[in-house]
């Protein structure tokens, strides 16, 4: 959710710089009690998509990057089955699998053909999207190396 997102990316690169990154993700809604002293006591999820059934349907933030004038480069990380509906729109897909080497994400991958690179962690993310940064590779070719 995009303010825990914004926290974790000011802890890591500095407020300033995590600041101009732009977080497409889930909004959150502090909740106070009416009469409460304390600032928030609570909160809730605002979905981005309520309607989708995926809550925030990730495919609906990536596809309009498809039609830009510069179209950036789309790296786009995922493990579960809300991941699913953007799989096919990122340019450079990492699918994060857990201790069995597994993942919904991955097995949907595997069985529609849809290139990714396997990771555990995201040292190995942040390796691959710096590569693909400095021009050091092409997502296709970093791809074709599944990420090593």
């Amino acid at each position: 959710m995009a303010p825990l997102i914004r926290s974790v990316l000011a802890n890591l690169i500095g407020e300033e710089e995590a600041a101009q990154i732009e977080i497409i993700a889930n909004d959150v809604r502090f909740t106070t009690p009416e009469g409460s002293a304390q600032k928030h006591n609570g909160w809730e999820v605002v979905w981005r998509h309520p309607e989708s059934g995926f809550g925030h349907d990730k495919s609906q933030s990536i596809i309009p990057y498809r039609s830009t004038p510069a179209q950036p480069t789309l790296f786009f990380a995922g493990d579960g089955v809300s991941d699913l509906s953007a799989a096919r729109h990122a340019d450079l897909l990492f699918t994060k699998v857990g201790p069995s080497g597994e993942s919904d994400l991955k097995r949907f991958c595997e069985r529609e053909s849809i290139p990714h690179v396997v990771v555990r962690d995201f040292a190995k993310i942040k390796a691959c999207v710096e590569q693909v940064v400095s021009g050091q590779k092409t997502y296709a070719q970093v791809i074709a190396d599944k990420g090593n």
